[in-house]
């Protein structure tokens, strides 16, 4: 899989945290209160390719009052930042042999412990899981959960694992900030069109599940569980950064410039120069798409 650093995932999070769909988190939120949980009176909630856990602090504090998270990451470095991360999060932190909590869905030992905190009135329980979903994606979404969930990683996978994920999968699923190609850059430069078309090309290539869907991924996802029955809302949930994101903006765009050499479609001379504009750019905007998805 594509590589992800603890830092770069800790300056996207305020970003992350923002634009996310509100609309369908509500909608999200609304099924799960309708909804009986796997073990009654606990919320559990398994998320693929979790990083740090920045979907689970965006979330927990709006789900139920017991909740039980599985984080699933190759990455055993950014599931223990993930870990240490949360520890400073958290209004407080429990014993972990908290009844009802961890064991109860059958923890699976692993390189990271789990932990119980408290935050926002809410008690969380925290399994880490270090997995490649590449291979281990079925057994996954065999155990227990009431939701799926994910962020930005529905646009790194390839055609055929999806499929193949969307036929195994039989429980709701909460997908946000799969990017969706559509990037503005302000103020406007002739060379944006360029730079943009080399950086879809890379988006399309090996990030550890063959090659990747990267902007279709979104639109591949909900027609393949529409396909399966499903029923599915999609709401955009673009990037919008200002002045205010400065830091973010410089080292999207030298992250982008760095993709667009591997990819050898423009000269490293056009190159420099649109980096070197766009790390001062005004403002940004890059497209997202959140997807809820549910058995019909």
């Amino acid at each position: 899989m594509g590589e992800f650093s603890a830092d770069w995932l800790a300056l996207r999070e305020p970003v992350d945290h923002r634009s996310r769909n509100l609309s369908l988190q509500n909608q999200v939120i609304d099924f799960l209160n309708q909804s009986t949980p796997v073990v009654p009176g606990l919320m559990h909630i398994t998320d693929l390719g979790s990083g740090t856990g920045s979907n689970l602090r965006a979330l927990a504090p709006h789900f139920g009052a017991m909740q039980c998270w599985t984080l699933v990451d190759y990455n055993s470095n950014l599931l223990r930042a993930a870990r240490t991360t949360l520890l400073s999060w958290a209004d407080g932190v429990l014993d972990s042999n908290t009844p009802n909590l961890i064991g109860e869905l059958g923890y699976c030992s692993g390189p990271v412990e789990p932990l119980v905190i408290t935050k926002s009135m809410k008690t969380i329980a925290v399994q880490f899981r270090c997995a490649d979903l590449l291979a281990d994606y079925r057994s996954i979404l065999n155990e227990p959960a009431d939701l799926i969930t994910a962020a930005a990683f529905f646009d790194l996978v390839a055609e055929p694992w999806l499929a193949a994920f969307c036929a195994a999968l039989t429980k709701p699923l909460y997908t946000v900030l799969t990017y969706d190609g559509k990037e503005t850059w302000g103020p406007p430069n002739a060379l944006d069109a360029d730079v943009l078309r080399a950086f879809h090309a890379h988006q399309s290539t090996n990030k550890g599940f063959g090659a990747a869907l990267g902007p279709r991924g979104a639109d591949r996802l909900q027609s393949l569980l529409e396909g399966k029955g499903y029923i599915t809302a999609c709401e955009p949930s673009p990037w919008r950064m200002d002045y205010h994101d400065r830091t973010l903006i410089e080292q999207l765009a030298m992250g982008t410039a760095s993709a667009v050499r591997e990819m050898g479609m423009q000269e490293t001379s056009v190159i420099d120069q649109w980096e070197q504009t766009r790390r001062q750019a005004s403002h940004c905007e890059i497209g997202h798409i959140d997807l809820f998805a549910y058995p019909a």
